[in-house]
C-alpha cells in the first residue's frame, strides 16, 4: 500500500527525526538519493560524465537539496549550472558544495543584465533539476519563475522535480495558477496527496521516493492511501466448502428504464462478476436482462416485494422510475448511482443505519454540492470530504483519479490507482456499480467494497484496451481476468 502525508504532518515527523540526526543529515540524504537517481537517469541518455545539467533554485530546502545534489553530480564529471531565482536567499550551504565542485551559478534573468544566461543553459541541458518551491509553496509559480519553467518543459532535457513539481499544491493535488511540467518526480520519505490526486499528479510524471527515515516517525494512519494488488486480494471475497448462492450474498439491481435497458444489462453484467452468488434485477428491463444474463432473478418490483438482498444497487438508467425510496428504506447497504442521485435527500441518507455507498462522477458531485462542476474537478479531494461530511455515507468520486472517502475522518481517504483515459465511455460507470454493489452483498464494508470495486474495474479497463477504445461491456467481460491477476499476486 502506497500512503500520503499532509505537509503539516511531513513536517512534523521531519523535526522529529532532525532532533534525532547531526545537522544536515536529512538533507544529505536527500541530496544523495536525488543525485543518485538523476545518475541513473543521464546514464539511460548516454552518460553522467560530460553531461549538462541545470538546477532551478529556489530560496527553500528544495534548492538547497537541488544544490547538494548537483555538487555530487560535478564530482562525477557533469556540466553543472544553478540559476538562482533568489540569489540572495539560496542555501549558503549548498552554494559553497557546488561552487566546490566546479559547478557553475548565474541569476534569474530578471536580476541580471544577461537575460539569456538562464534560457540558453536549459536549452542545452541534458536533465533539469526543478528546486523552486517545496511541499510549502502556495498559489502557483511567481511571474519570474514561469518562464523558466516554460523553458524547462520545451526543452529535450529530462525535468526532474524536488520532493514536488512547484507551483502545485501538496496537500489538494490543485493547481492554482502555474506550475512546472515533470518528467520524473523524486519524493523523499514519504509520498504527498499532490502526488496521487489530480491536475497536480499530471505534472508529476513518474513519481518516485528517495527513503531518508522519515517512516519511522510517521504516524500509522495517512491522510491518503492507495491499495496494491496484495492488499486487494486480502479483500476478495472467497467462498468456502460451506458457501451457496444465498450465503455468498444476493445483490439487488433496480436500474434501467424503457429508455435506458441497456444500464440494467451492464450493472447487473458487474454484479455477476462481483462476488455475491445471487444477483436480483428489479426493474422495467428484466427482458433485456435475461436475454443477456438467463441466471439473473427478475422481478417487476417495487423492490421492497422482490425478495431479500444483502445489498441494493440502485441509480444507474433509472430514469423516473421508482425505487431509491425503498432501497434507502431498506436495512442493508445501498449504492446510490447515477440517477438515483438527483434530488437525494442528505436528511435521508444519514438517518440510515446501515451503510450508503454514493458514486458520483464531477457533475453529480457539483449538483450535491450545489457548486460548479469545475471546482469539483479542481479540487477533487476536497469535494469528496465534503459530500461525506454532509451526506454521512462513503462517496466514491468518479473521474481521472477515483477516490474514495468514509464519512469517518480519522480514515484515510483512498486513491485508486489503476484505469485508463480509455474508461471514459459509455455505460462504464453502470458495470462499475453493479460490480461494487455486489462487493457489498458479498459482505465487504462500503469503504473496503469502493475501493475493491474500483481497482479491479481500472485493471479490467487497461486489459480490455491495451492502448485502443474499449466499450463498456468489453470491461464487465474483463473482470474476471483482473480478478484473477489479482488473486495471483495475493
Amino acid at each position: 500500500m502506497r500512503t500520503a502525508y499532509s505537509v503539516e504532518t511531513v513536517r512534523t515527523a521531519e523535526r522529529e527525526l532532525m532532533d534525532r540526526l547531526p545537522d544536515g543529515v536529512l538533507m544529505q540524504r536527500a541530496a544523495a538519493g536525488l543525485a543518485a537517481a538523476c545518475a541513473d537517469l543521464l546514464r539511460r541518455r548516454g552518460r553522467v560524465y560530460g553531461a549538462r545539467v541545470v538546477l532551478l533554485v529556489g530560496s527553500g530546502d528544495n534548492g538547497g537539496d537541488a544544490l547538494y545534489a548537483g555538487a555530487r553530480l560535478a564530482r562525477r564529471g557533469a556540466g553543472v549550472t544553478a540559476v538562482l531565482l533568489a540569489a540572495g536567499r539560496a542555501h549558503e550551504g549548498g552554494l559553497a558544495a557546488l561552487s566546490g565542485a566546479g559547478g557553475r551559478i548565474v541569476n534569474n534573468a530578471s536580476d541580471t543584465s544577461d537575460t539569456s544566461a538562464p534560457f540558453d543553459v536549459l536549452a542545452a541541458a541534458d536533465l533539469v533539476v526543478d528546486g523552486i518551491t517545496g511541499i510549502g509553496g502556495r498559489g502557483g509559480l511567481r511571474p519570474d519563475a514561469v518562464p523558466l519553467a516554460r523553458a524547462a518543459h520545451e526543452s529535450d532535457a529530462v525535468v526532474v522535480a524536488v520532493d514536488l513539481p512547484s507551483g502545485v499544491e501538496a496537500d489538494s493535488g490543485e493547481v492554482v495558477g502555474e506550475a512546472l511540467r515533470a518528467d520524473v518526480t523524486l519524493t523523499f520519505g514519504t509520498y504527498k496527496p499532490a502526488h496521487l490526486i489530480d491536475p497536480a499528479r499530471e505534472y508529476a510524471g513518474a513519481v518516485g521516493l528517495v527513503e531518508i527515515g522519515l517512516g519511522a516517525v510517521l504516524p500509522p494512519v495517512a491522510e491518503l492511501e492507495a491499495l496494491q494488488h496484495a492488499d486487494v486480494a486480502r479483500l476478495l471475497p472467497v467462498p468456502t466448502g460451506e458457501s451457496d448462492k444465498y450465503r455468498r450474498g444476493v445483490v439487488g439491481v433496480v436500474a434501467g428504464s424503457a429508455r435506458y435497458p441497456g444500464a440494467a444489462v451492464l450493472a447487473v453484467a458487474g454484479a455477476l462478476r462481483g462476488g455475491a452468488g445471487a444477483v436480483r434485477y428489479v426493474g422495467p428491463a428484466g427482458d433485456a436482462v435475461i436475454a443477456r444474463f438467463p441466471e439473473t432473478l427478475v422481478h417487476a418490483g417495487p423492490p421492497a416485494k422482490a425478495g431479500r438482498v444483502q445489498a441494493w444497487v440502485v441509480g444507474p438508467g433509472l430514469g423516473e422510475e421508482p425505487g431509491v425510496r425503498d432501497a434507502l428504506a431498506s436495512d442493508v447497504p445501498v449504492l446510490v448511482d447515477a440517477d438515483g442521485l438527483r434530488g437525494l435527500d442528505a436528511g435521508v441518507v444519514r438517518a440510515r443505519t446501515a451503510p450508503t455507498l454514493l458514486t458520483p462522477h464531477a457533475g453529480e458531485a457539483a449538483a450535491l454540492l450545489e457548486v460548479p462542476r469545475e471546482e469539483v474537478e479542481s479540487a477533487r479531494l476536497t469535494a469528496v470530504r465534503e459530500l461525506a461530511a454532509r451526506y454521512g455515507a462513503t462517496v466514491l468520486l468518479k473521474g481521472s483519479t477515483t477516490l474514495v472517502a468514509d464519512p469517518d475522518t480519522a480514515l484515510a481517504v483512498r486513491v485508486n490507482p489503476t484505469g485508463t483515459p480509455w474508461l471514459a465511455t459509455a455505460g462504464s460507470g453502470d458495470v462499475l456499480s453493479g460490480l461494487t454493489g455486489s462487493l457489498l452483498a458479498a459482505g465487504l464494508g462500503a469503504r473496503d467494497a469502493g475501493s475493491v470495486g474500483a481497482y479491479l474495474h481500472g485493471l479490467a479497463a487497461r486489459s480490455a484496451a491495451r492502448g485502443a477504445p474499449v466499450s463498456a461491456e468489453d470491461v464487465g467481460a474483463a473482470l474476471r481476468v483482473a480478478w484473477r491477476d489479482v488473486s495471483a499476486e495475493g
